[in-house]
């Protein structure tokens, strides 16, 4: 008698074990399913942002916008230049105005 409830007691365990291994089969069937999809969706976005980086950098537009940036570049350094020039120029402009004495001095004026 207790062999036969030990015997029904491990059928059991057994009939549960299948249901669960069973389970966990579709789970892991499903979950790579899955994963074959999104790597998938990975190498098609990973393929893509190379081809738009690719294209992006080295397209003409691209390289126009960089000449046209370097350019621009280029004309504020002259811009800055001819500024701090003539800014000196009309210091010293200014500082004749303030003290007109040695100016007229040194053109015999005085």
């Amino acid at each position: 008698m207790k062999e036969d409830t030990e015997d029904i007691d491990l059928t059991k365990r057994i009939d549960e074990l299948e249901n669960s291994l069973s389970i966990a089969l579709e789970v892991n069937d499903k979950y790579q399913r899955e994963s074959v999809v999104l790597n998938n969706k990975v190498r098609a976005a990973e393929g893509e942002t190379s081809i738009v980086k690719a294209v992006g950098m080295n397209s003409p537009e691209m390289k126009a916008l960089k000449a046209e940036n370097e350019e621009l570049k280029a004309e504020l350094a002259r811009a800055r230049e001819d500024h701090q020039f003539d800014k000196l120029a009309h210091q010293k402009e200014l500082d004749s105005f303030r003290d007109p004495i040695p100016n007229l001095r040194k053109k015999g004026l005085m």
